[in-house]
């Protein structure tokens, strides 16, 4: 994949590491960084996020070839793998740093964002709280949080909480898994 063909989105939909583990396995992403986006303090560390006082969500980064997948499919498949109608909440994780939030990295991305958004709206039984907005900076987490679950997938959190979304991206978007 050459240089041109490489763009970026940056998501927020709870806990970073099920955002990563899912997106690492569809085609056409060349990476994905787990980070944070959308708060005031720059550098900010895994505990300052956690603790909700910097206003950054926990996000990933991901680099991807639009020939290969479109930015379309990456928001279909990040609507499918968390809950977009609950505020600040995924699951037993509480607070902003769990948002759902679209942070976007052009006009383009922003309006593709609220199509997709209503395309997918239909599909959920309350309305959706997704945040559309334009990326001021993001901020890649320590090393520790980086392929998180390929390193710890036997952990009971990577087996009850990350496992299940992988299989649920998996079954309903094998046709852009990697081969």
């Amino acid at each position: 994949m050459t240089e041109a063909k490489r763009a970026q989105a940056t998501l927020g939909g709870g806990c970073f590491w099920c955002l990563e583990a899912v997106f690492q396995q569809l085609r056409g992403v060349h990476r994905v960084v787990s980070g944070y986006a959308g708060g005031k303090r720059p550098n900010p560390s895994y505990q300052q996020v956690c603790s909700g006082a910097t206003g950054h969500a926990e996000v990933v980064q991901i680099t991807f070839d639009p020939d290969k997948i479109s930015y379309a499919d990456l928001l279909r498949v990040f609507f499918v793998i968390h809950d977009p109608t609950t505020l600040n909440r995924q699951g037993a994780d509480i607070g902003t740093q769990y948002r759902s939030v679209i942070f976007t990295h052009d006009d383009q991305q922003a309006e593709t964002a609220r199509e997709i958004m209503a395309e997918v709206a239909a599909d959920w039984p309350a309305p959706l709280v997704t945040e559309v907005t334009e990326l001021p900076a993001f901020y890649p987490a320590e090393p520790e949080h980086q392929d998180y679950y390929r390193q710890h997938g036997a952990q009971p959190y990577c087996r009850m909480v990350i496992a299940p979304k992988l299989g649920k991206a998996q079954a309903q978007f094998r046709h852009l898994l990697a081969k």
